[in-house]
């Protein structure tokens, strides 16, 4: 009979903020006897019942679908987003990947549109405004077209895909030492862009977006890559490239239409 698998025992050094407006610190707690098999969160979920058992106040982190899709979860694990594996969310991050008595550094995201709400948790609604600003198509009213009379090349239904998989998790903006939110923006600008119900609001909503990203205190883009390798989806960063063709060529086409075109 196969024996069980070896448990592992860590040590967290977990950031511990009351509220916004309080002074934050680093608390050490023991994480014992966690199973490999278990994900990040179930690892926390079972230290916070240990700690209300004691009577002490939980560590509050975000969490959501727990399956790498809603792009609630995010923190700082040894200073890296969502942890050290690649192209993983940390609520899909199994505790196999750590070694017994390794001790583990958990902050939250580190930026100034990210206001610190509590222990783990920030408050990502910059990200919300940013896609209000300018993140839909016009829809005419009535049933939908079948999906066969709109043609779309392969290659920019592909594209388009890519770039929708962007999950608003925050780790590119955490990532960078700028905090910029460029990888982001990109993404939602570049899917509607590739597709053609996203025309009609093109050039407005790549002046939209990009103004209201500004807006919201992000810093310019740091053009290290650190954003698209932090990234759980692996978002390229040609988004942003695509991003800054698809912003001047809208302020071109809003200053010729301020000034009556070209001709002199």
């Amino acid at each position: 009979m196969a024996s069980a698998k070896a448990t592992i025992n860590l040590k967290l050094k977990v950031w511990r903020q009351k509220d916004n407006k309080s002074q934050g610190g680093f608390k050490e707690y023991d994480a014992k006897n966690v199973s490999p098999d278990a994900s990040f969160l179930e690892m926390l979920d079972a230290v916070n019942e240990e700690l209300i058992k004691k009577g002490e106040e939980p560590i509050l982190f975000d969490h959501d679908c727990r399956e790498g899709i809603c792009g609630s979860c995010g923190f700082m694990i040894n200073g890296n987003a969502h942890g050290p594996q690649k192209s993983t969310t940390v609520c899909q991050l199994h505790m196999r990947v750590f070694k017994d008595g390794e001790t583990l550094v958990l902050e939250p995201w580190r930026a100034s549109a990210f206001p610190i709400l509590k222990d783990l948790v920030v408050d990502r609604s910059a990200f919300d405004r940013i896609i209000k600003s300018g993140g839909y198509i016009s829809v005419n009213t009535g049933n939908a077209q079948d999906a066969n009379n709109i043609p779309i090349p392969k290659p920019d239904a592909d594209e388009a895909f890519m770039s929708a998989t962007c999950i608003g998790c925050g780790a590119c903006v955490a990532s960078c030492k700028n905090a910029s939110a460029a990888l982001f923006t990109s993404a939602k600008i570049q899917h509607m862009a590739l597709l053609p119900q996203g025309q009609v609001e093109r050039a407005q909503r790549a002046l939209d977006m990009t103004a209201q990203m500004d807006a919201e205190g992000f810093g310019a883009c740091s053009t290290t890559g650190a954003c698209s390798a932090a990234c759980p989806k692996d978002i390229s960063l040609i988004n942003i490239a695509t991003m800054n063709r698809e912003l001047l060529k809208a302020t071109i086409t809003k200053k010729e239409e301020h000034t009556g075109g070209g001709d002199g």
